[in-house]
């Protein structure tokens, strides 16, 4: 089995929520919710806390996650890529001399996931020998890509796929993917050589829709708020 290392960043000075990743959600910090999904992985050597703010690494700290480091503020920014964030991680491990075969990104904005979600994801993307691997969700036939549009030049609609006829019926749609954000779990290679989180070939898992929830606003934090009290993480 690869020796995957589980990552879980979280920067301070978050504006649409603000203090979100300590932020107490049905009485829990919001990193609460990730390292226990982490910490009860199985195929997960150890997970560690990427952040930049002392109050969020002590948090960290308590949940049983490691914080080897604190992120440089560069590394902290608004329009911080993740890639970098990774990146930093990585280095700063190897030069402890640990070397890990991927990477498990685990998000604290998506918290909720089942248990054996994160191991049941490691043990597909080990099997299938991808670059990388995300969770993802259908994407409502409304919403299928062989259903939007997009305007021309001439100010005319044309098939966002480039096709020259409409699939009439919602059941010839072929099935669309979008990302849920709950995980992505990327070779260690392709993130260093190849400065990729996707490289050229990606394989997927299915989120539990039931789970499925990103906090970016705080009409989402409502959202989080109404869902935790009706899943189960055990």
């Amino acid at each position: 089995m690869m020796k995957v290392l589980g990552l879980v960043p979280a920067r301070g000075g978050s504006k649409g929520v603000p203090g979100k990743n300590i932020k107490l959600l049905a009485g829990a910090p919001l990193i609460g919710y990730t390292a226990y999904a982490a910490i009860h992985a199985g195929l997960l050597v150890k997970t560690i806390l990427s952040t930049d703010d002392p109050a969020i690494a002590e948090v960290g700290r308590s949940l049983g996650l490691e914080v080897p480091f604190l992120r440089p503020a560069e590394l902290a920014a608004d329009t911080t890529p993740t890639l970098p964030v990774i990146q930093h991680a990585l280095r700063f491990l190897e030069s402890l001399g640990e070397h890990y075969d991927a990477v498990c990104l685990l998000q604290a904005t998506a918290p909720f996931r089942p248990m054996g979600f994160i191991d049941n994801a490691i043990r597909k993307f080990s099997e299938e020998g991808t670059d990388s691997l995300m969770s993802v969700l259908p994407v409502p036939h409304e919403y299928n890509p062989h259903w939007t549009f997009e305007p021309g030049t001439d100010g005319r609609l044309r098939i966002a796929t480039g096709e020259e006829k409409i699939i009439k019926r919602r059941q010839d749609l072929p099935k669309c993917y979008y990302r849920s954000g709950s995980l992505y779990l990327t070779r260690t290679e392709v993130i260093m050589n190849q400065n990729s989180v996707y490289g050229k070939s990606v394989s997927f898992v299915e989120s539990d829709p039931a789970y499925h929830c990103n906090i970016d606003t705080l009409q989402d934090w409502a959202i989080a708020e109404q869902k935790v009290e009706h899943l189960k993480f055990q």
